[in-house]
C-alpha cells in the first residue's frame, strides 16, 4: 500500500485498487498525465483499500472486485459505509455479476477493465461530480443479464413508487432505459436543470443515493422491465 500527496485541495485526488501491480501501473501512468487528476494511493486488496481511504482523502476509487484477503464488493461496502470516496467498480463482462452486487454495496458505477484512457478519465469526472459513471448500454446488458437474479422488490418497495407524480415516474422510466438528461429533456420538452430537479425528487423521495441505484431500483420493482428498449439502446 503506498500514499502520495497531503493536499486539501486541487486536482481530483485517486485511489487505485487492484492485485495487479501492471493494471494499477498502467491506470496510473494515463492519470498522472492529467493536470486535475491525482493518484493519491494504491493498495493490492481490499484490506489495504478500506485502510487507505480512511486517511489518504481521496475523491475516487477505482476498485477492482476479485482481490486476496477482502473482496472489491466488501471493501466498496465498508468504505461507502464510512461515508468515504466514491467507488467506480472496475470489472469485465464476465465478471459483470460481482459488478452489480458491488453498485448494490454502494458502488456509484463500473468501468470495464479494457476501457480506453479516455474512458477512464471521463468517468472518474463524471461520479466526481455527482453524476453516474455507467454508460447507458453497459447498464442496459447488465441489467438485462442478471434481471432473472434480482430478488422480487415489489412488496419491498411498498408505496414508494406511489410517492412520485406521475412525470417523476416518466423521469425515472427514461433514466432507467439510458437515456441521458439531455435526451430526456429533449422527449419532455423541458430543460435539463428540470430534469436533474426531478431526478433529485426522485432520489430524496425513493431514499436512494444516486442514478445508478435509481436504475437497480427500477429494475426490482417492476417499473421497467428487463428486454425494455428505450432511446439510443
Amino acid at each position: 500500500m503506498t500514499v502520495e500527496g497531503d493536499g486539501v485541495a486541487g486536482p481530483i485526488r485517486v485511489v487505485l485498487v487492484d492485485d495487479q501491480e501492471l493494471v494499477r501501473a498502467g491506470f496510473k501512468m494515463v492519470l498522472d498525465a492529467q493536470p486535475d487528476i491525482e493518484v493519491v494511493g494504491e493498495a493490492g486488496d481490499g484490506v489495504q483499500a478500506v485502510e487507505l481511504v480512511r486517511h489518504a482523502r481521496a475523491d475516487v476509487v477505482l476498485m477492482d472486485v476479485r482481490m486476496p484477503r477482502m473482496d472489491g464488493i466488501e471493501a466498496t461496502r465498508r468504505v461507502v459505509a464510512e461515508s468515504g470516496p466514491k467507488v467506480v467498480i472496475l470489472t469485465t463482462f464476465d465478471l459483470d455479476e460481482y459488478a452489480f452486487a458491488a453498485i448494490k454495496a454502494g458502488a456509484g458505477g463500473f468501468l470495464l477493465k479494457d476501457a480506453g484512457p479516455a474512458q477512464l478519465i471521463e468517468a472518474i469526472k463524471a461520479v466526481h461530480s455527482g453524476d453516474a459513471v455507467v454508460a447507458p448500454s453497459t447498464t442496459k446488458r447488465l441489467l438485462d443479464r442478471f434481471a432473472v437474479h434480482l430478488p422480487d422488490a415489489e412488496d419491498k418497495a411498498g408505496g414508494a413508487l406511489e410517492t412520485l407524480t406521475e412525470r417523476e415516474g416518466e423521469v425515472l422510466r427514461l433514466v432507467s432505459r439510458g437515456m441521458s438528461n439531455a435526451e430526456i429533456a429533449g422527449r419532455l420538452y423541458v430543460s435539463e436543470a428540470t430534469v436533474k430537479t426531478h431526478m433529485g425528487r426522485i432520489l430524496m423521495k425513493l431514499g436512494l443515493r444516486d442514478r445508478v441505484q435509481a436504475v437497480v431500483f427500477a429494475y426490482e420493482t417492476g417499473l421497467v422491465k428487463s428486454g425494455q428498449r428505450g432511446h439510443g439502446l
